[in-house]
């Protein structure tokens, strides 16, 4: 088992640390200040929401504020785990509801919060917060073995987050009653292998079974159930995975789902919920089984998914993204999502509903925790080429790597090893599956996961890896194509006209710079292409300020396109058909460059390849 070097020891660097920044600056980095469910919470004491929404919140914020360093994040985050801890009841009870409220609350709140309060436990060493954290897990366990309150709604679909505290709190206490309690939710809680046949054909009605983000989140769970309870993971999570990516699979390595799973299809949603989660889930993956497979899968959400459904400044998001999205509107009628209304496609402060705009912060901040990991005392396995730098003790001697990179928008990264003293152990570097092969300091190195260099350092000690890979056609389903290069898939970019709207709703009021946005195509008729020929041409660019940037990409990909015969879905102006009705070019080809799809907000991204014109 993989254990990642926490936030304490990784230092974010070049576009890493912008894009945090970013965040900091955005939307995730201000709802204690514009958004009455965090600002005015029930777990600080306020009026409004107390369940989700700020555990949710914190989940994200904690590790941004220790990633930057940033005191006034800090500050912010302690005031809020402060005014939580000390809510917390004489019995235990740590969620903001009275004794005669219990049996009807939602226990899926108690188990988000033990996370939050683990993660910060393990950011700062706070012995307090950690009574509070073994308490209130205690308190659980009590009160659920007593039969005073029950799993029921979503506690009984996401039990499985109760296993992230209780693993942290059994590898300090080793106590009975936390595997117990594990044991007691696993029996409680839904068995997701069982509703397998339901997440093979879609229906347009909202279940528990088939949530998205319930699935996302569940991927984890034999793998969180190994480390906690010894267990063997035995492919648990690959099998279902396989499943659900056959029947709802993207272009991008995520799951349709708005917000029930939605089939294969390239213009039903994705949920933003569910994109953060099923980072998550793979991140746990690939600590406990120790398979890169995880990190492969990890990336193309990070890299693609993720971006493509924020903003550039990151103050709006959507609920849910489409991989051929052509415009981001208000359907007029019935909303084309199965289960979202009609503007979960806008971009704004919370379209749709709010858990995502409480919930997707976690991305990148978890991310950036995800780039070191180690299995002792003796090795360092480096999982993500991203700019960064790790400082650790290793035998008892300081150790710093620094990695320079401009990956993914560059398939290279510089490893610079710094040791005070001689000190032997294993760097390994990740040769991701994508990648035909990697050379490392001149040696190439093909069919392997990673390169592992053992030797004693001393001084400095610099390495350097290429990846090997060229821009590939990938099959998709409808007889279409998507354009990959590395991790990143490439789209046809629709240039957009967004048109604000400040307005209020339910005493939140949406205004500059967190307002809402529909995004309308500036050209009609411009989506209505197809691959013409098989030239691909990588371009690197300087770029901008913005990482993923959606008016200069670090890099884009030249090829040919050609228009073709392709209508709207049935009985909608602003969503396009899963595929057009012919595949032969209605004119010449034209050179086209195509975006990194995290950088496209309108795009095409599944296309045919299309047969010359007839003469």
């Amino acid at each position: 088992m993989y254990r990642y070097f926490d936030g304490r020891c990784v230092f974010p660097r070049g576009w890493l640390y912008d894009q945090l920044k970013i965040q900091a600056e955005g939307q995730f980095g201000n709802l204690d200040r514009i958004w009455p469910d965090v600002r005015d919470s029930a777990w600080i004491g306020g009026s409004c929401e107390g369940w989700e929404r700020v555990p949710y919140w914190l989940d994200g914020f904690i590790p941004l504020a220790f990633l930057l360093r940033d005191e006034g994040l800090l500050s912010r985050a302690q005031k809020y785990i402060d005014a939580i801890v000390s809510r917390q009841q004489e019995d235990g009870w740590l969620c903001p509801c009275s004794r005669e409220e219990r049996a009807q609350y939602d226990i899926w709140s108690a188990f988000l919060i033990g996370k939050v309060l683990a993660m910060y436990c393990e950011l700062t060493g706070d012995m307090r917060v950690e009574d509070a954290l073994r308490r209130a897990m205690k308190n659980l366990f009590d009160l659920l073995s007593a039969g005073e309150i029950h799993l029921e709604s979503w506690g009984r679909y996401r039990w499985f987050e109760a296993l992230i505290p209780l693993l942290y709190l059994y590898e300090k206490k080793n106590e009975a009653w936390i595997p117990a309690l594990a044991q007691l939710l696993e029996a409680l809680g839904t068995d997701y292998p069982s509703l397998r046949e339901s997440w093979k054909t879609p229906i347009n009605r909202w279940t528990f079974d088939t949530h998205v983000v319930n699935i996302a989140m569940m991927l984890k769970y034999p793998a969180l159930l190994s480390a906690l309870l010894g267990r063997r993971e035995e492919g648990t999570a690959e099998m279902l995975w396989q499943l659900l990516t056959e029947y709802n699979g993207t272009a991008v390595g995520t799951l349709t789902g708005d917000e029930c799973l939605a089939g294969i299809s390239n213009v039903q949603g994705t949920e933003l919920c569910s994109v953060v989660e099923l980072m998550y889930s793979f991140e746990w993956l690939f600590a406990v089984t120790g398979d890169s497979v995880w990190l492969d899968r990890l990336e193309k959400a990070a890299f693609n998914a993720l971006p493509a459904t924020l903003s550039d400044d990151m103050w709006t998001h959507q609920y849910d993204q489409q991989v051929n999205q052509i415009a981001c509107v208000t359907f007029p009628g019935k909303s084309f999502f199965r289960t979202n209304p009609s503007d979960a496609g806008l971009f704004g402060l919370e379209p749709c509903f709010g858990c995502c705009t409480a919930n997707g912060g976690q991305g990148w901040p978890k991310l950036a925790l995800s780039l070191y990991a180690h299995s002792g005392d003796d090795d360092i396995f480096c999982a993500l080429a991203l700019p960064s730098q790790l400082r650790a003790v290793l035998h008892g001697v300081p150790v710093t790597v620094t990695c320079d990179s401009e990956y993914p928008f560059r398939l290279s990264a510089r490893y610079t090893i710094r040791c005070e003293q001689p000190c032997e152990f294993s760097l390994s570097l990740r040769v991701p599956g994508w990648a035909e092969g990697a050379v490392v300091d001149g040696q190439e190195y093909r069919g392997v996961s990673s390169v592992a260099l053992r030797r004693i350092w001393q001084g400095e000690t610099a390495v350097n890896i290429t990846y090997l890979a060229s821009p590939r056609k990938v099959s998709r389903p409808h007889g279409l194509f998507a354009v990959e290069y590395g991790p990143l898939v490439f789209a046809l970019n629709l240039p957009a006209d967004w048109v604000m709207q400040e307005y209020e709703r339910k005493g939140v009021e949406r205004r500059f710079p967190y307002c809402d946005y529909e995004l309308y195509p500036r050209t009609k008729d411009a989506w209505q292409r197809g691959f013409s020929g098989s030239d691909m041409t990588v371009v690197e660019h300087r770029g901008d300020g913005v990482p993923f940037s959606s008016v200069s990409p670090r890099i884009t990909l030249r090829t040919h396109t050609a228009q073709v015969a392709w209508d709207y879905a049935d009985g909608y102006e602003t969503v396009a058909a899963k595929a057009p009705a012919g595949r032969e070019a209605l004119d010449a080809p034209e050179e086209t460059e195509l975006f990194p799809y995290g950088c496209a907000k309108l795009r095409m991204t599944e296309m045919p390849q299309l047969l010359p014109p007839r003469i």
